[in-house]
This record gives structure tokens, sequence and C-alpha cells, in this order.
């Protein structure tokens, strides 16, 4: 009974579904990738802001260090438009504590999060060097905030501008 005419009729339904199941695969494949590729830059972006951000701190901190205080200007010396001495009030934050522990750890922070030194390339042991990098230069950022007296409070960093602006933020304008 090789030859029986309603084969290809009773056979029908496990077509289509194989059909189906192949077309989903693929559709389900791609769909992954898309998504895979949009949550990957969303959370590479986040890393890298964060490392930025620390970079910044361990800058302000390193300008602190009293070794590396900046040196007043001379009272003739013209100013930023080069036609006299700036009129304008500087006002700085307070110096560090001489401490060599401090200021290794700031040296540290700064090289962990030194933007030209962070591999941006997409495999697996650039990534888990970025990651263990900024994972160690927040617990150096910590130590350095416990010393110096200062708070970390993530949820302090300012969040984004919302895409709608002041109204969809509920401010007055």
């Amino acid at each position: 009974m090789a030859d029986d005419p309603f084969e290809q009729v009773l056979d029908l339904e496990e077509q289509f579904y194989q059909d189906g199941y192949k077309q989903g695969v693929a559709d389900g494949d791609k769909a992954g990738r898309i998504e895979g590729r949009g949550l990957g830059l969303e959370k590479g972006y986040q890393k890298f802001m964060e490392s930025g951000r620390l970079h910044g701190k361990s800058i302000v901190w390193a300008n602190r260090l009293p070794g590396l205080q900046a040196r007043p200007q001379p009272e003739g010396h013209p100013g930023l438009d080069g036609r006299g001495p700036e009129k304008t009030q500087q006002q700085s934050l307070p110096p560090l504590p001489n401490n060599p522990r401090l200021e290794k750890n700031v040296t540290t922070l700064f090289a962990l999060t030194e933007p030209d030194s962070l591999s941006t390339d997409n495999t697996d042991e650039a990534v888990n060097d970025f990651d263990d990098r900024l994972k160690r230069a927040e617990g150096k950022a910590k130590v350095i905030e416990k010393t110096v007296g200062e708070d970390h409070k993530k949820d302090d960093v300012q969040k984004p501008a919302s895409p709608g602006g002041a109204k969809s933020a509920g401010l007055e304008v």
C-alpha cells in the first residue's frame, strides 16, 4: 500500500506542523539576535557610563591630593582672555589628607578606569577583563570614599533626562 492516494492528505497536518516549526525557529533565532544585541548595547553603555563616572571621581580626588594641588597664578599673570588678572572668585574643594595609601588607591582607581586602556572588543576575554576592572574600580572607590569621609550612594547619580523633557517629569515650566 505504498501508493495510497490518501497518504498525502493524512500527512498534511504533519507537513504544516513541520513547516511552521521551521519558520518559528528561524523567526525566533532572528528576534533573539536582535534582542540580544539591543540588551548587550544597553548593558555595555551602562558599564562604560559607570566607568566614566568613577574615572571622573578619580581625577577630582587626584587633583585634591596635597602633592598635586594646582599652584595659584601670580598676581600680574594674565587671565584667560589675556587682558589682565581674572576678577572671578574661584571655589575649590578642600585638599585630601596627606596619606600614601590614599594616594596609591586614587592612582590605582585612575589606572583601572582610564578610557584609553579599556578594550571595546566584543570577545569573552575583553568583556571579562572589563567587568573585572570595573568591579575592582568600584571597590577602590568605596575605600577612597570611606577614607575621605564621603558617602557612596549610587542612587544620588543623576538620571538621564526623560524623552518628554520637563513636562513629562512633572515640572512646571
